[in-house]
């Protein structure tokens, strides 16, 4: 049976990457929720995040990915290994133009030097607008 509980130093270190990715905390990205090998993360959508059409930018959607993904293998890792993206493939499935977005990240797998996390990300309304598969590679 898998523990879904963090540990208090696992706590420790998510909170404090929370407080530390200067991007994420540009964009807006809180994280909602974490457990082993899964994240939560949101995002709400505004005016500076949309291109010309009025719709959310799709660097602004691949950020809150490669966030949610690193929060959910982050979850797993031992305190003084650290990980970074080796891919990433987005398919955009619909537009978001208002209110919160939801990424939810799960590792599909981890391996001894690999992750492969997906994601999918829901609008508002509920209605998946994107999905995702990451892999991460162990530094």
């Amino acid at each position: 049976m898998t523990r879904t509980r963090l540990t208090d130093a696992q706590l420790r270190r998510i909170n404090k990457a929370v407080d530390t990715v200067p991007f994420a905390r540009l964009l807006g990205i809180e994280l909602d929720s974490v457990e082993k090998g899964k994240a939560t993360l949101g995002l709400t959508i505004r005016h500076e995040l949309t291109q010309n059409h009025g719709v959310v930018h799709g660097g602004a959607i691949a950020s809150l990915i490669d966030t949610a993904t690193a929060f959910a293998i982050i979850s797993l890792l031992a305190p003084r290994e650290r990980v970074t993206t080796v891919d990433l493939t987005i398919s955009y499935l619909r537009p978001l133009t208002v209110g919160r977005v939801t990424a939810v990240a799960k590792v599909v797998r981890a391996g001894r030097r690999l992750f492969v996390v997906s994601a999918e990300v829901l609008g508002g309304d509920g209605k998946l607008a994107t999905t995702a598969l990451s892999t991460y590679i162990k530094l």
